[in-house]
């Protein structure tokens, strides 16, 4: 009797362990896609952001504007400073491209090229364009739960699945459990060793729902160096017409 009930209770112990994981599991991924449209809209979105790098000797600021849509296409603008007011950066399909209006020269940005700093910023061209895809392309896992400001937080883990091409070899985000923000994210090379830290704060409202208004991105190795991302204006779910993410409309949009 004693040996059925013992295992009876491993049974019923391992049922439990395995239907916990694959919950989690499963749940794991709807937590980062929930986090992911509330940051991008579940449809579309329209941004105005100012980027602060924060170098040792240097310090300068660059505005921007971005239109984007769930689907994967976007188009960011560079309002300022005058010098590179026009600058454009397009992502269409698997395409990317640059526009440069002051020498009348478009590029196709090939992906060895996501990795490297937007506008010589600690934000990445992959982080602007949004090659890669949190929720498609790589698997997810809940290890733990940790509080950050005062929010208890679910820390997932990401590792990119077999068949992407994606540039980060593990990345961690710690999302709000009430509210989904994304409140730090950590990226690690290939090699497992920390490249990057995003870090958001000051919960403000846009539109129709609350958001962290600014981000931090720390490099691991870089002592003094940080980009500071403000949000100035976010609107979700916009009309984008279907021309629009086009090279002649990154030539011309204002």
């Amino acid at each position: 009797m004693k040996k059925h009930l013992t295992t009876i209770s491993l049974l019923t112990i391992f049922s439990f362990f395995f239907f916990t994981s694959s919950v989690f599991a499963q749940d794991a991924k709807e937590i980062v896609r929930k986090a992911e449209e509330k940051f991008n809209g579940e449809k579309s979105s329209y941004s105005e952001m100012t980027m602060t790098i924060v170098r040792p000797k240097y310090q300068r600021n660059v505005e921007f504007k971005s239109w984007s849509e769930t689907t994967g296409n976007s188009l960011t603008l560079i309002t300022a400073p005058a010098k590179e007011n026009g600058q454009t950066f397009l992502k269409s399909g698997n395409n990317m491209w640059s526009w440069n209006p002051s020498i009348q020269r478009l590029i196709k940005m090939p992906p060895s090229m996501l990795s490297q700093g937007w506008m010589g910023s600690d934000y990445t061209n992959d982080d602007i364009l949004k090659e890669s895809s949190l929720v498609k392309d790589y698997s997810h896992k809940i290890t733990e739960k940790e509080t950050i400001d005062g929010m208890s937080c679910y820390k997932v883990e990401l590792l990119p699945l077999k068949e992407t091409n994606v540039i980060w070899g593990k990345i961690i985000i710690w999302i709000a459990e009430k509210e989904y923000f994304q409140l730090k994210t950590e990226f690690y090379d290939e090699d497992n060793y920390l490249v990057k830290t995003h870090k958001s704060s000051k919960i403000l409202l846009f539109d129709d729902r609350k958001l962290p208004s600014v981000m931090e991105i720390l490099p691991a190795n870089e002592p003094g160096n940080k980009t500071v991302v403000t949000i100035k204006a976010i609107k979700f779910n916009i009309k984008v017409e279907q021309d629009f993410f086009s090279q002649q409309n990154m030539k011309k949009i204002k």
